[in-house]
């Protein structure tokens, strides 16, 4: 599935990696450590939507901050194309829990107990909690833990069927729901 979508995909990813170069230069891609299975770090690769001076500013939220092709792959959610290398690479699986990165883990993983029970999968791209609408760049405690409920319920509950109704709950998604 990894090598179709990035074959589907490749014209679009191109013409955005053209665009980031031509308005801000390399590096054209942004990544971030996070778990995988069993806890195993690894990069997780994103387009950069964000002025590269201002890639080590925390947190990343201000408008300003934004490339103005980056406000359109953000729009179009084309950020997270370059993951499919992830799972070409075995980092992730298409369907899954959601990838956090390090820190994000290590803090859920003491606010609630069953919460690192997600590394026991591979992550995915895409997943149950996020088609079931608890996704996000700014969780709260809450929602984490809603995000939690349903990797478990996912993960206890896994089959082909329910990968494949995801995959196609996520394209429903993306096709329908405006982005907030």
């Amino acid at each position: 599935f990894s090598i179709i979508f990035l074959f589907l995909l490749s014209p679009l990813l191109i013409l955005f990696i053209f665009f980031i170069y031509l308005e801000d230069g390399f590096p054209i891609f942004f990544s971030e450590e996070s778990s995988g299975w069993d806890g195993r770090r690894f990069n997780l690769f994103k387009l950069r939507v964000y002025k590269k001076n201002s890639l080590n500013k925390k947190p990343l939220n201000d408008e300003k901050e934004f490339l103005r092709t980056g406000k359109i792959i953000k729009k179009l959610r084309i950020d997270e194309f370059p993951q499919f290398f992830n799972v070409l690479k075995g980092d992730m699986s298409i369907v899954g829990p959601r990838a956090l990165i390090i820190k994000d883990d290590l803090t859920y993983g003491k606010v609630f107990k069953m919460f690192l029970k997600r590394n026991k999968a591979a992550p995915g791209i895409t997943g149950w909690a996020q088609v079931s609408g608890f996704r996000g760049s700014n969780p709260t405690s809450a929602s984490m833990k809603k995000r939690m409920e349903h990797d478990i319920w996912y993960m206890n509950n896994w089959s082909i069927w329910l990968d494949l109704y995801i995959i196609l709950k996520t394209f429903y998604i993306i096709f329908t729901k405006p982005i907030k």
